[in-house]
């Protein structure tokens, strides 16, 4: 049988983070697919938004979009893919995937579009980048993890670069 060493190097006994950027998307009306095989499928449109942190801020360009799926816990996982566009007109390219939960009350709040407190249900995301921008290069190169906040307004992100 395989033994776990007790003696693993620092860098893998914890994980680092660098904040990124915050991010407010403006999220239209679902567009509801329905009860498809195995889940129940909502599109959520992305007309627009804002993101700002230390060595990246900008707009989110209208028409990306969250393709969620509601399972029967009624969690919901979601698949989003947005471009960015930097303060110097850079355009970046996101996409992640996440997961949504809670306690059903809770949830239901969410859903019905009302101001809940993040703090009472679980909002996660793994936002990946890519860019042929120069000057956002490094951003091709990182893992990132987002806190989130559906608020009647649409959704906060406060997104961590993976160190």
């Amino acid at each position: 049988m395989l033994a776990i060493p007790t003696d693993l190097p620092a860098s893998l006994l914890s994980v680092g983070t660098r904040p990124l950027f915050v991010m407010h998307m403006q999220v239209q009306p679902y567009q509801i697919i329905g009860g498809a095989p195995g889940a129940f499928r909502r599109v959520g449109v992305v007309p627009g938004g804002i993101f700002a942190g230390e060595s990246l801020s900008g707009k989110v360009l209208p028409g990306g979009n969250d393709w969620q799926t509601v399972r029967s816990d009624g969690s919901t996982l979601l698949e989003v893919r947005l471009v960015l566009e930097a303060v110097d007109g850079a355009t970046i390219g996101m996409f992640y995937k996440g997961l949504r939960h809670g306690p059903a009350d809770v949830i239901e709040r969410v859903n019905r579009g009302e101001d809940v407190d993040p703090s009472t249900y679980y909002f996660r995301t793994n936002p990946m980048f890519e860019t042929a921008a120069p000057a956002y290069s490094w951003l091709n190169g990182i893992i990132a993890v987002g806190v989130g906040y559906r608020t009647p307004s649409g959704v906060f992100y406060s997104l961590f670069e993976i160190l």
